[in-house]
């Protein structure tokens, strides 16, 4: 695993946190396309750890055809990134200092103000992007992260991977997004950014989930 070839940059967007806010679908930040979806992938407890797992382990991104080829963890421990309550709006972080894990293969975890590169193409159309950690949630029935652009995007924005153990026993997988255009060919033809959105959402899904359960 390759690491350390990053710039310490900032996400190249305003509205950080943006997918957490209640209203995004019908508010999004400005010039961007908002998305959502969520679904049912189970019952118990059960489910909902072993999803967690997968999820904290970059499971919807590998899932997805993307290629982790770089994972920086934050460089000061004491990186908390921005955290929301399950109505969008900022609370103090779950977890102000983490431990670093790391699976198998000895790719870091997510964590909050990691950076990571990823690499890959979602029906002919590039993915590739350097992407930042912006939050990243571990509560005893909600577990989450966020991601928001740095560089060499086609897009600009950020999307969030929530997962749910609610009272009624059931676990749901949420992802939310906004993008506006980076590249040209996005901006002379959005109709291509739509479905790169979908076709991602799908294999997201696919990937934390292979059963397919109900939509929402």
């Amino acid at each position: 695993m390759r690491r350390g070839t990053f710039r310490d940059e900032t996400v190249d967007y305003a509205a950080v946190g943006a997918t957490q806010a209640p209203d995004l679908m019908h508010y999004p930040p400005e010039r961007s396309t908002p998305a959502e979806e969520s679904w049912r992938i189970g019952s118990g407890e059960a489910r909902f750890q072993s999803a967690s797992e997968a999820l904290l382990s970059w499971a919807a991104q590998r899932g997805a055809g993307l290629e982790l080829k770089d994972v920086r963890p934050a460089s000061g421990p004491m990186y908390s990134g921005v955290s929301f309550d399950a109505e969008g709006n900022p609370v103090a972080p779950s977890r102000a200092e983490t431990d670093v894990r790391y699976d198998a293969d000895g790719t870091p975890y997510v964590g909050a103000g990691t950076t990571i590169r990823l690499d890959g193409r979602i029906k002919g159309m590039r993915a590739d992007a350097e992407l930042r950690v912006i939050f990243a949630i571990e509560e005893p029935r909600r577990v989450g992260f966020a991601l928001g652009t740095i560089s060499d995007s086609v897009v600009s924005g950020e999307e969030s991977f929530m997962l749910e153990w609610n009272d009624k026993d059931e676990v749901w997988f949420t992802v939310r997004a906004f993008d506006a255009p980076a590249a040209l060919l996005y901006r002379v033809f959005p109709g291509l950014m739509r479905r790169r959105r979908r076709e991602l959402f799908t294999r997201y899904l696919r990937a934390i989930s292979p059963l397919y359960t109900t939509p929402a």
